[in-house]
């Protein structure tokens, strides 16, 4: 009896394990994409992928809820929903304009920290208590977010320190970077992780909200502000191509992916598969574009994963098995 229970529990673990990590693997494209646009205003690229993907998320709940389902999930999103909304809509738009700024292996490396970065909020806001396992995982996040974000003076000063050269900086940046204002884009994607560690809060304290609804809103209203601000729309039929694919399929269906196959597997397993997007993000832009991580970026992102993985894995063995009753989103 307890193996003809067991069989289709696995299956739908397997299945939200597969999901999940395919959503990561749509992500991890999203610099590369980029990086294929030579659209001056990066308020013009804003606008059109996050409609193409508000557009394909919208279709995705009509789908697979229908009208009347869709219209009552946007109505009962509350103030949980629009703050997902309100998160959305600022890290869409900081992820494109964030690349104009840096490699977009500091920016996906950066937002790696999003789960300790969501621990931490957790225990100032609601007073959640942390692991002194999980503090060292967040000091060491922070540490290497520093030295990512303040660049070759921190691996100058880190020398200086400890009086070696272990840590020479070498400028390796792509081509499409000015490291002399890879600063903001660095602020930038801490922006995009502090803000999806405050939507990662918000989404466990209310479970029964399902985030689909309010990410569609959030596209919306980010190609409603990209409206205004930028000088112009109009972009070329390949440049609308690439543009499509960019929301729709990297935004759009990895976010339907995520959503879909997160509610079938333990939260700390599906985070440790989206730390797949982490990984393969910068290969796929240094193999494309040539766009070599810096040696801070190099450093810094080791310590973000290592200390991410260490906190994943051990938080993944104090979950318990996700009941079979658990129903995708």
């Amino acid at each position: 009896m307890d193996k003809v229970v067991a069989a289709p529990a696995a299956q739908h673990e397997r299945l939200g394990a597969t999901l999940v990590f395919l959503s990561a693997l749509c992500w991890s494209f999203g610099g590369a994409i980029a990086r294929f646009l030579t659209i001056e205003s990066s308020w013009t690229v804003v606008f059109w992928r996050a409609l193409f993907a508000g557009m394909f998320l919208l279709g995705f709940l009509l789908v697979r809820d229908g009208p009347r389902g869709t219209l009552r999930l946007y109505r009962n999103m509350g103030v949980p929903g629009l703050t997902v909304a309100f998160g959305f809509a600022i890290a869409s738009t900081s992820f494109i304009i964030a690349i104009q700024f840096t490699t977009v292996a500091n920016v996906v490396l950066i937002q790696a920290g999003v789960p300790l970065l969501a621990a931490l909020i957790a225990w100032i806001v609601y007073r959640e208590r942390i692991a002194p396992s999980t503090w060292m995982a967040i000091a060491a996040v922070i540490f290497g977010v520093a030295l990512m974000v303040m660049g070759g003076p921190a691996l100058d000063a880190l020398d200086s320190m400890l009086g070696t050269d272990l840590f020479i900086h070498a400028e390796t940046p792509g081509s499409h970077v000015d490291m002399s204002r890879a600063w903001i884009g660095n602020l930038l994607a801490l922006t995009i992780a502090t803000v999806f560690a405050i939507v990662t809060v918000v989404t466990r304290r209310f479970q029964n909200i399902r985030q689909t609804p309010g990410a569609s809103l959030g596209c919306f209203a980010a190609a409603l502000v990209a409206f205004t601000m930028a000088p112009t729309i109009r972009v070329t039929a390949g440049e609308l191509g690439i543009l499509a694919i960019f929301g729709a399929l990297n935004l759009g269906l990895g976010m339907a992916l995520f959503v879909t196959g997160a509610r079938m597997i333990p939260s700390a397993f599906a985070a440790l598969l989206g730390t797949f997007e982490t990984l393969l993000g910068p290969v796929w832009v240094a193999l494309v574009h040539h766009e070599i991580p810096g040696t801070e970026t190099i450093i810094g992102g080791t310590i973000v994963l290592l200390a991410l993985i260490g906190y994943l894995y051990s938080a993944l063995r104090k979950q318990q098995p996700v009941p079979q009753v658990a129903s995708p989103t």
